[in-house]
């Protein structure tokens, strides 16, 4: 997709021509999952593929907007201003959430709009569409109304978006990792100060390679809940000997010196996993800085072992796939990314070998699983910006 075609659909739709055309990407995480909301470190990039925005302003309090991914549902049209959650809205609800958020921050709109989105992020791939679109909108509210809303706080709206309007307990990461995005390189975030660095995406001889299961990962909303809530009662028991707001605190001896205060075989798995990966996360960037892209790479692989045994969020699709790259010889490292259930994983693979592997991956999954897997090589690429 490019700013030509999008402005041809946004055209073909409302019978004028787009004013700007803005792209929002998606997101990987090289290593650091679900501990952004354990209070731990993250360290994703933004990515190629993502969602596309044609944009025009209107003179009157209407909003009308279409996605091309679901043509189906048709235009969603409401008053600028008329932005309570409302199941009839649907898809838009994110983009809603989003303009109500950042009208508690400013005031009113003074006027309506059209919008046309399309996305090229695979459906329920687990790459960030919603945080795409959320900070897609954020952007263009931000430039179009002239709002002056630092990033930061566009990437909290969104976050809250998530929480309070959608009702998905999630972390701060996605919208994080989108909205701060840069080009070639990952953003080493903490999510409990909020401090955060960029690290240059070095691979050497090697490319991150995105394997899509295309399983949707439908468990995932509900089961992001539960883990959350398993890691706030292992957060409660640890708290009744010692002085920290977040597993993302602890290191790995002092966790497990105090496993005894938690005695339940689950909840200790899971706060486990939340300390240890932080732990990794800090690692794996310090191998990065220094060129160690092995070790790295051993880091990302220990991260799939991590949630697959203690979190337990992965899945049989996503296992045979980062277990069959782990025996290709042109793989440092290899794991699933995202909430977990289904989506996609990741492998870091000499880019002489990537055919190769692709070729191998795909005949087996497709001979174990029964539909193919695909396959992206991810560019990392900047933030949300105009086209």
């Amino acid at each position: 997709m490019d700013k030509e075609a999008i402005s041809a659909k946004f055209n073909q739709i409302f019978n004028t021509e787009a004013e700007e055309v803005y792209f929002s990407p998606g997101r990987i995480n090289l290593i650091g999952e679900h501990t952004d909301y354990n209070g731990g470190h993250v360290f994703p990039c933004a990515i190629s593929l993502g969602t596309y925005g044609g944009y025009r302003n209107r003179e009157d309090s209407v909003v009308k907007m279409f996605s091309g991914n679901l043509a189906d549902t048709g235009v969603i049209e409401f008053d600028v201003n008329d932005l309570d959650f409302d199941k009839k809205y649907q898809w838009s609800n994110y983009l809603r959430g989003m303009m109500l958020e950042l009208r508690k921050l400013t005031q009113d709109y003074e006027h309506g709009f059209e919008l046309y989105l399309e996305g090229d992020l695979p459906d329920g791939a687990g790459l960030s569409s919603s945080a795409s679109i959320e900070m897609l909108m954020g952007t263009i509210l931000n430039e179009q109304f002239e709002l002056h809303i630092d990033p930061i706080e566009i990437v909290k709206a969104g976050q809250r978006v998530e929480n309070n309007y959608i009702g998905v307990n999630s972390g701060i990461m996605d919208q994080f990792a989108v909205e701060m995005g840069k080009r070639n390189e990952a953003t080493f975030l903490d999510t409990n100060t909020m401090e955060y660095d960029y690290s240059p995406l070095d691979l050497g001889k090697h490319i991150i390679l995105i394997m899509n299961t295309n399983k949707p990962h439908e468990l995932v909303n509900s089961e992001y809940n539960t883990r959350r809530s398993e890691c706030e009662q292992a957060l409660s028991l640890l708290q009744t000997k010692l002085n920290i707001k977040a597993l993302g605190e602890l290191s790995n001896d002092a966790f497990d010196q105090y496993t005894y205060l938690i005695h339940d075989e689950t909840l200790i798995k899971r706060a486990r996993h939340a300390v240890f990966e932080n732990q990794r996360t800090i690692a794996a960037k310090a191998a990065l800085n220094k060129g160690d892209l092995n070790l790295f790479g051993r880091l990302v692989s220990a991260s799939h072992i991590s949630l697959q045994y203690d979190y337990e969020v992965s899945a049989p699709e996503l296992d045979l796939l980062v277990n069959e790259a782990w025996k290709h010889d042109g793989v440092l490292g290899a794991r699933m990314i995202g909430g977990g259930f289904g989506g996609c994983a990741i492998a870091l693979v000499e880019k002489d070998q990537v055919d190769d592997l692709i070729e191998t991956l795909g005949a087996k999954y497709q001979e174990k699983i029964g539909y193919a897997a695909d396959f992206y090589e991810a560019e990392i690429v900047d933030g949300p910006h105009q086209i």
